[in-house]
């Protein structure tokens, strides 16, 4: 009769050596990583964009304001 220790063993070392899903993994990772860096340049780009067109909206303010 066997152990638990040596299914255990057994079972794992199987499960290291088994390359089906692998390719999967690799897109799933690769898919993942791509959706964080799509995140991260859009979080940039739109935090620029706001910073602008808040800088060009109190020159407008500003500039009307010296006509009264």
């Amino acid at each position: 009769m066997m152990t638990f220790a040596k299914v255990l063993r057994r079972k794992g070392r199987r499960f290291t050596r088994d390359q089906r899903g692998a390719v999967t993994v690799d897109w799933v990772v690769l898919t993942a990583a791509l959706v964080v860096m799509a995140f991260s340049v859009f979080n940039i780009i739109t935090r620029a964009i706001f910073e602008e067109a808040g800088v060009r909206m109190s020159e407008t303010i500003v500039a009307s304001s010296e006509w009264d």
